[in-house]
């Protein structure tokens, strides 16, 4: 049997940390990191849990500023 996973990318640079993104994620995948910013001086989100990702993409499509791509792979158990 083959489940969907999912890859999340997230365009570090161009976050403006919103967080829209981590409450749209069913699985808690993202969050803003801690003392961490980028060029701009925003803290921004990455991955904590990717192996939890199941790619629905909730994160991208709410992403006002488009900094995140999420991608699908048929993995099999």
């Amino acid at each position: 049997m083959s489940k969907i996973k999912g890859a999340i990318v997230v365009n570090t640079n161009r976050c403006k940390g919103c967080s829209l993104c981590i409450y749209a994620c069913p699985k808690d995948v993202i969050a803003l990191a801690s003392k961490k910013v980028n060029l701009s001086g925003y803290p921004y989100v990455e991955p904590v849990r990717a192996e939890e990702c199941i790619g629905c993409a909730s994160c991208a499509i709410v992403c006002p500023d488009g900094c995140i791509a999420v991608y699908r792979k048929k993995v099999e158990d």
